[in-house]
């Protein structure tokens, strides 16, 4: 799992102890995703904390809505990074703890990134955050 941008993502503090208690917990129940929570453990571990008044806009954080295309093919989707108990593929809710989820977690509009997902590595540039909690002053979720 690798990224094609050179600078750390960016998470905040919420978001960051949010998933650190999420990883912790799931290690001890969810044995089938353990290559997934190394994956975001890892990302975590290079991230840059900020407050959630300091996130710029742009940035996708968790329950961010942001439009991304494959690159190389076709139409661009539209994702919402969520918590695993809300994810629902078909409503285009995707976990934080699945491959693209993790990927887009902290990156931001313009960005291009490769990934591993199970049908193989695939670079993603994300082309706009059309809804961020922070940005629209939703600081509980």
């Amino acid at each position: 799992m690798s990224t094609s941008s050179p600078r750390p993502i960016i998470v905040t503090r919420q978001d960051f102890d949010r998933l650190t208690a999420l990883i912790r917990e799931a290690r001890r129940t969810r044995s089938e995703d353990r290559e997934n929570l190394d994956a975001l453990q890892k990302e975590l571990d290079q991230a840059e904390i900020v407050g959630s008044d300091q996130i710029p806009p742009d940035v996708i954080t968790m329950n961010s809505t942001a439009s991304v295309r494959t690159e190389g093919g076709g139409r661009g989707q539209r994702w919402t990074v969520v918590y695993p108990e809300e994810a629902d593929f078909d409503e285009g809710r995707i976990s934080v703890l699945a491959p693209l989820g993790t990927a887009l977690l902290g990156y931001r509009a313009g960005d291009t990134i490769e990934w591993d997902v199970p049908a193989g590595r695939r670079r993603y540039h994300i082309t706009k955050v059309m809804h961020q909690p922070e940005a629209a002053g939703e600081f509980d979720r």
